[in-house]
């Protein structure tokens, strides 16, 4: 009995464009994220192909330096998918971030592949790679949502903050109630992935180890301990990473620090204003009026 299925060339088309439909669904609806689906789709295509050969080359050489040297580069890129991704982040985080990751990994790494499976030799690839994908995939989205959630959060809170911190508050205490938010929205992922696992969801890593031959025991055992690293990775990371940046929103003296305006407009940007707003108008009132706004702005 075949337990193995291989998707054809056709079915890689047919899966391409599923997404195709989706994006034109996407471009009539006017939701600005079809060209965004598209790139994604291709650099996922890329990049799963990439790291196949990858990996494939790296079990086969069991060599300690090629599988460190690919877990870094792993952190590398989880770094910056968070940064990409997390938005009202300020810059000068990338530090920090991977700083916070680095210790995180190594530390579920160290616990789940040396305590728990315990492999020969420790440096196993076929366990390692997988394992640090696993762990980071599911942990960059957390890290984003939860430092674009503090971002956020601090600047509605803005009067609270400032009054809080005039009535004698520490930093710590004024940004207390935004590092709870992030670290609970961050965790929110994982702990819903936990509670609907093996009922709403069944995990691709069990359901390739039953496929595989291995006994369901076996494979929910190592499922779970996945979930529970995720979940354990998600909540250090983030709190480690919302209690050294928050500091990042207060100046000397306790002040709140406010986040920078807008950018002004140039003139361009005025003209084009003018158009907008009045599209009969010559263009020789339109600069005139223009630069007479601007200048108005700047007073």
């Amino acid at each position: 009995m075949e337990s193995y299925f291989d998707i054809d060339i056709w079915g890689l088309v047919a899966a391409v464009v599923m997404v195709i439909v989706a994006a034109g669904i996407s471009a009539l609806m006017k939701t600005g994220v079809a060209k965004s689906l598209i790139w994604a789709t291709a650099r996922s295509l890329v990049q799963l192909l990439a790291m196949g050969f990858i990996l494939e080359y790296v079990i086969r050489q069991n060599n300690v330096w090629l599988v460190i040297g690919l877990v870094a580069l792993m952190l590398l890129a989880a770094v910056q998918i968070t940064m990409g991704r997390a938005t009202g982040a300020p810059k000068g985080l990338v530090v920090i971030v991977l700083l916070s990751l680095v210790v995180t990994m190594l530390l579920m790494l160290a616990i789940v592949a040396e305590l728990i499976v315990r492999p020969k030799p420790w440096y196993a690839p076929q366990l390692i790679i997988p394992l640090t994908g696993m762990l980071l995939g599911n942990t960059v989205s957390a890290l984003a949502l939860g430092l674009s959630r503090f971002f956020e959060s601090m600047r509605e809170r803005y009067a609270e903050v400032n009054t809080m911190l005039a009535l004698g508050a520490t930093k710590w205490e004024a940004a207390k109630p935004s590092m709870i938010s992030s670290i609970r929205l961050g965790l929110l992922p994982s702990v819903a992935m936990l509670a609907s696992s093996g009922i709403v969801t069944i995990p691709g890593m069990m359901s390739g180890q039953i496929i595989a031959g291995k006994s369901p025991v076996s494979a929910a055992k190592y499922q779970f301990v996945i979930l529970a690293a995720v979940a354990a990775l998600t909540l250090v990371a983030d709190s480690i990473i919302i209690a050294l940046i928050y500091k990042r929103c207060f100046i000397s003296y306790d002040r709140y620090f406010v986040p920078e305006p807008a950018k002004k407009l140039s003139f361009k940007d005025f003209v084009q204003l003018r158009k907008d707003v009045h599209p009969d108008e010559k263009p020789e009132d339109a600069q005139r009026a223009a630069a007479q706004e601007q200048r108005a702005s700047m007073r």
